[in-house]
Parts: C-alpha cells; structure tokens; sequence
C-alpha cells in the first residue's frame, strides 16, 4: 500500500526502499526497550522498592541525604529514558504503522534486561545497595534475578517470534 493509497501520509516501510523497514524496525525496538528500561527503573523500582516499601535507596553506602539526592538523580535519568522511548515510538508511528506485539516484546525485554543489570552489577559487583537489610537475601535475589531473567527471556523470545512481522501487527 502506498502513502497515497492510506491517506494518512505515513510511508509504507516496505516501498521507501531496502534499509527503510529495517530502520523502522529497529528503531521499534529500541522505542519499547527503552520505555521497559524506564518504566522498571522509574515505577517498578523507585516507586515500590524506594518509596512505597522503603526497602533501600540507588544509593545505600552513605547519609540519609546522600540516598535520597541519589534516589532523585535515579528517578530523573529513569523518567528521561521512558521518554526517550516514547519519542523514539511517536517518531515511528509519524512514519509508519508499530508492530506493536514487536514493541511489546522489546518493553518486556527492556524490564527484564534493566533489572537484571540492577541485580548483577549494582546489588552484587557495586554492592550500592541490596534489596533489603537486615534479612536472608538469599530468597531475594532468586526472585529479583530470576523474575528479571525470566522477563528478558520471554522478551526475547517475543521479539524472536515477531522478527518477520514487519509492521503490521
């Protein structure tokens, strides 16, 4: 379908020319893994584990003050990603139709993947903070690592299912 036959005045991907669909693409994916990297950042972390449970701080290795200037750093850096992400996709959508089971994936995969990272590097090689305190951390870090493992797997999967999508779906 052209751009003229849908009216819209988003290019059809497939007619622009070889790299087009491919660019759209990737720029899909890295739209939903980025907004996962952000949402698990600025909602799933910071607003449970900081605020609502107060379990620990981005930053546990200095004052009160020092956490909390850290934990503000965290939720604005975690909030300019999710935004990325989402101007990365409004500027897909302004071109061409979202594979948005593709886009699902990536965001899946974009939580698993920033969780992960948060268990191996910042609660195990920095140890900047651990889940909680004062606890057996063991049954923590299986469910942290391997819920955010098993979110990256099922993200990838999805992406590896949708990879000859195109942007239909």
């Amino acid at each position: 379908m052209s751009t003229a036959d849908r009216g819209d005045g988003r290019a059809d991907p497939t007619s622009a020319g070889p790299g087009t669909a491919a660019r759209a693409d990737r720029r899909t994916v890295a739209s939903g893994f980025l907004f996962g990297c952000g949402i698990a950042a600025s909602m799933i972390d910071l607003f449970i584990f900081h605020l609502g449970l107060q379990w620990h701080h981005f930053y546990d290795l200095s004052t009160t003050e020092v956490a909390l200037a850290a934990d503000g750093v965290f939720h604005a850096v975690g909030w300019f990603v999710t935004v990325w992400g989402l101007f990365l996709l409004a500027d897909v959508r302004r071109r061409t139709d979202v594979s948005w089971r593709r886009w699902t994936g990536a965001v899946v995969a974009g939580v698993g993947a920033f969780q992960l990272v948060d268990a191996v590097v910042n609660h195990k090689v920095l140890r900047i903070h651990q889940i909680r305190y004062h606890v057996d951390l063991l049954p923590y870090d299986v469910a942290w690592t391997g819920s955010a493992a098993l979110l990256l797997l099922a993200g990838a999967v999805m992406l590896w299912r949708t990879r000859q999508a195109g942007a239909a779906g």
